[in-house]
């Protein structure tokens, strides 16, 4: 069946999906060698928490993340750590933002240093 949302529908979806990438685009300005996975999170949580929103992630299942880091050969649903990001890393970030009602959620895979 297919749901045919509002116009107001619409524009709550459209809020937590821009509220999504401004999270991922943040988090991902950060991501630089010596960086944990956690301080990643935190600056994520932080963005996510200024805006008045929650993250999707967060005790979903019981997954223990604001969002996902990946490092390399972790295809997806990282739980960020205490790992440092090391040179010649590449590294998914998934964001899930509630606001309002409303999910948005998105991933980038970004290099750390020369790749």
């Amino acid at each position: 069946m297919i749901y045919v949302k509002s116009a107001s529908e619409v524009s709550g979806m459209r809020d937590a999906c821009r509220l999504t990438a401004e999270v991922l685009t943040e988090t991902g300005k950060n991501v630089s060698v010596g960086i944990t996975t956690k301080e990643l999170e935190d600056i994520a949580a932080k963005k996510i928490k200024s805006f008045g929103a929650k993250s999707a992630f967060l005790g979903y299942r019981g997954f223990s993340g604001a969002i996902c880091t990946s490092v390399n050969e972790v295809i997806v649903h990282g739980i960020p750590s205490s790992r440092k990001l090391k040179d010649g890393d590449i590294i998914s970030l998934d964001i899930g933002v509630l606001y309002k009602g409303f999910y948005g959620d998105a991933a980038v895979t970004l290099p750390v240093g020369s790749v």
